[in-house]
């Protein structure tokens, strides 16, 4: 009799107990299915984001068509840079500024026989080769003046202004820093016996460090130095003189800050590359066989134009990336006005041609132009560009 009554409590406590065991794994149940389900929705559209990217990365475009456009004048023999975006035109009268949609931002007047313009960023400067006046500026407007008292032979200008310059006096060669507002902020005398001359100077976008390539012979042989200096507090711990290297029976015409941190050299037989903010170490080299014919170059990348040996094409562009590395080797058939580096791509062109090439290489555009084009600036999108021509400021659209 107690087994009968034991067995019908027990039969009653799982009868009890069971609709609470179903209930939860009902729960259970409707959150996995929940789960598997926003899974379902997120594996879905993330494949259709990564289908849309690798079309998007992968197209090729067939056109350019002008989507907007701008009259504009200019003054005939005028030449034209990108200034940050805007459109900066110069000639022997002087220099102005105009937005891309055209409008005046400023004007600059004067006179000069050879004027000379130095960009970085959105800051120039414009100054006459043997004059001695500099006029910098930004996109907003005039920024300052530089008296130099001296014959000027070249000069480059840092994003914040500051410019460095090579003055001619006689036998002395100076080195002088300015402000934009024209202050001196340092300078070094060369002479051919001592340091050697100086053929090409280069300043970092923040203005504190400057490299040099002096040329001199030595028991009549050519040689070549690449000193570096730091004009900020710890160059002048330092005495500002930072770190030399000497090149026997070469010259190295072009030297040229990438970004705050990294140099490079172009000689007859070789690429150098420096990197370091406050002293610019030698971090590597590529021998050159071939004549180089352009440089060209951004915070990240340098191209450099050969004559295409081969003879399927014109020219070869070789791409370095900033530790020294050769990135792509590209060969175009056509003559180029300019090659620009932007972010992953770069541009070659001339006023009716145009190749937009991924930085491996990979063609994205290779066609005309809609009209005839002094200057192309890049966009954020890799399918939209700015045109310049003599009369006109375009948006293109590539499809």
């Amino acid at each position: 009799m107690s087994n009968i009554r034991d067995y019908m409590k027990a039969k009653e406590k799982r009868q009890s107990e069971s609709p609470k065991i179903n209930y939860k794994e009902r729960i259970r149940g409707h959150k996995l299915t929940v789960f598997y389900r926003a899974a379902l929705v997120l594996l879905l559209t993330g494949g259709i984001l990564l289908a849309f990217y690798v079309q998007w990365r992968d197209r090729i475009y067939a056109e350019s068509a002008i989507t907007a456009s701008a009259a504009i004048s200019t003054s005939q023999g005028a030449l034209v840079k990108n200034l940050g975006g805007n459109i900066l035109h110069y000639s022997k009268d002087g220099i102005s500024c105009t937005n891309p949609k055209g409008v005046a931002v400023w004007n600059q007047t004067y006179e000069m026989q050879n004027p000379m313009v130095a960009v970085c960023q959105d800051v120039a400067a414009v100054g006459d080769y043997n004059g001695s006046i500099i006029y910098v500026m930004n996109a907003e407007g005039k920024l300052g003046e530089i008296n130099t008292n001296l014959p000027i032979r070249f000069f480059d200008v840092a994003a914040n202004g500051v410019v460095v310059t090579v003055l001619d006096d006689g036998e002395i060669t100076w080195i002088e820093l300015y402000s934009a507002l024209g202050e001196q902020i340092a300078y070094n005398s060369t002479t051919m016996n001592e340091s050697g001359y100086p053929v090409s100077v280069s300043i970092s976008p923040n203005g504190k460090l400057v490299g040099v390539s002096y040329l001199y012979v030595d028991s009549g042989e050519m040689q070549t130095t690449v000193a570096f200096y730091n004009y900020g507090p710890v160059g002048r711990n330092a005495g500002n003189y930072m770190s030399f290297y000497n090149y026997r029976d070469t010259v190295v015409p072009h030297l040229q800050f990438m970004n705050n941190d990294t140099a490079f050299g172009i000689s007859d037989d070789r690429i150098v590359f420096f990197s370091g903010s406050e002293k610019p170490l030698f971090i590597n080299t590529s021998l050159l066989d071939e004549k180089v014919l352009s440089v060209y170059n951004n915070e990240d990348y340098v191209g450099l134009v050969f004559r295409n040996t081969s003879g399927e094409t014109m020219y070869r562009l070789d791409v370095y990336d900033k530790k020294g590395g050769l990135v792509t080797s590209k060969i175009f058939d056509f003559d180029y006005t300019e090659i620009i580096f932007e972010r992953d791509r770069f541009i070659i062109y001339n006023d009716l041609n145009c190749m937009i090439c991924t930085i491996s290489g990979t063609e994205k555009f290779n066609g005309m132009l809609s009209k005839t084009t002094a200057l192309i600036i890049p966009t954020e999108s890799i399918n939209r560009y700015i045109s310049v021509t003599a009369d006109s400021i375009d948006s293109l659209e590539l499809r």
